[in-house]
């Protein structure tokens, strides 16, 4: 009985993600951007660089550029120069191309590259939308992606209302979501669980250690990242990236919702 009267007292905690935007996460800092006008041009440079740990900042004078794929979001560039730089609490991050990673965003080029992507994604996983398993596999992660995809599964976010379902078996899997920066002992069971998969297949890295290695990239021990194992979607920044961002790319890679760095369009579920 107190759980009748708790579960009416708290009512429906669901999101309504993706069909509707959700205020959930609130202050959520989902990446770092460089703040000027026009973007990304700065009239006198600073030692810009030195300020991010793995190399995120670039100086190109007058431009300065952010690798959200390697960025951990240690915000010490927004606390150094908060003139320049901006944290953002967008959480629909995940992109099709690492092109997409730095901010500003990609040039006309790359938006043709993106557009190919795109329509390959969805001529490749259109079957997918209504039922999708994901294998999950840990490439040497510290355990904060870990703690974000479980809560994947909680009645907040309760991915199985999207037909999304965990998987222990990879030949049952039509999504490998992939976290860690890639240990070496962890490359050859990664391409074997890839290559057990049936296709249509989908590659989703998430967090800043898969995309890049993050702070142990050019370790002896990892490959920095697991994109020089496996052919990656869908790329997910963050460290961690938070649930809602995990969704996102879930979602992005089966052609649900659109990708936001290239103007895709919606696209219905």
């Amino acid at each position: 009985m107190p759980w009748v009267t708790r579960g009416l007292r708290s009512g429906v905690v669901t999101t309504r993600y993706p069909r509707r935007p959700d205020g959930y996460p609130g202050p959520w800092v989902g990446s770092v951007r460089p703040r000027t006008s026009p973007p990304g041009e700065v009239d006198s440079g600073l030692d810009l660089e030195s300020l991010c740990p793995t190399g995120a900042i670039r100086w190109e004078d007058p431009v300065v550029t952010v690798d959200r794929g390697r960025c951990i979001l240690c915000m010490r560039c927004v606390r150094e120069r908060p003139d320049i730089f901006v944290a953002d609490g967008e959480v629909e991050v995940a992109v099709l191309h690492p092109s997409a990673l730095v901010s500003p965003g990609p040039g006309s080029d790359d938006e043709r590259a993106l557009a190919t992507l795109r329509t390959d994604l969805l001529r490749r996983t259109r079957a997918l939308r209504r039922s999708v398993h994901i294998r999950h596999v840990d490439a040497g992660s510290d355990g904060t992606e870990e703690w974000e995809i479980a809560a994947l599964t909680n009645p907040v976010y309760d991915v199985q209302r999207l037909g999304i379902f965990f998987t222990a078996s990879p030949r049952h899997a039509d999504i490998l979501l992939v976290t860690g920066a890639g240990s070496g002992a962890m490359t050859g069971p990664l391409v074997e669980t890839y290559e057990a998969m049936p296709s249509p297949k989908v590659v989703v890295a998430a967090g800043t250690d898969a995309l890049s290695g993050g702070m142990h990239a050019g370790s002896y021990a990892t490959t920095g990242g697991v994109t020089a194992s496996l052919p990656v979607d869908v790329l997910v920044p963050g460290s961690p990236p938070s649930p809602f961002s995990l969704l996102h790319g879930i979602l992005l890679a089966v052609g649900i919702v659109a990708d936001r760095s290239g103007g895709g369009k919606q696209h219905e579920g």
